[in-house]
Order: C-alpha cells, then structure tokens, then sequence
C-alpha cells in the first residue's frame, strides 16, 4: 500500500515548466529593436522603391523576428560546475 501512496503522490505534484531564460529575454528584447529599427528605416524609403532603405529595411523586418524566434528557443548558460 504504502509504494501504491508513493506513485500517486509523485504522479500528482506538478511537473517543473521551464520558461524563457534571463539570456533568451534579451536576445528577444534585442530582435525587437532591431525589427523596430527596420519598420523605421522603412519610413525613409521612396515611392518607388528603388533606395537604400527600401532594400535595407526587409532584412532588418525579418533579421529582427528571426532572433525573437531564437530567443524563445535559447536555453539558460550552464555555469562553470568544474573549477
């Protein structure tokens, strides 16, 4: 009986979610500014199309949610456990 207690308590505590790591939070933080310099930049482009901004700007867009993608998915730095 006793074990058959045990299983059950330990089936019954939750389990421990990982979130995003304090590195991971900067990483977004820091794709973040780079999409919003990108959708700034894209405001000094002509109507044509045709400068640099306009050809600058997408990457900057799409660089900037890339790394909040990578961000999400990076997990805490290990410490040095050896010395």
């Amino acid at each position: 009986m006793k074990n058959k207690k045990d299983k059950i308590n330990a089936a019954s505590e939750p389990q421990k979610l990982k979130g995003i790591s304090r590195r991971g939070i900067r990483v977004i933080l820091a794709g973040a500014a780079l999409a919003a310099l990108g959708f700034f930049i894209l405001t000094k482009t002509d109507p044509a199309g045709q400068n640099w901004a306009s050809k600058l700007s997408p990457f900057l867009i799409l660089g900037g949610y890339a790394v909040v993608g990578a961000g999400i998915l990076l997990p805490e730095k290990k410490a040095a456990e050896t010395q």
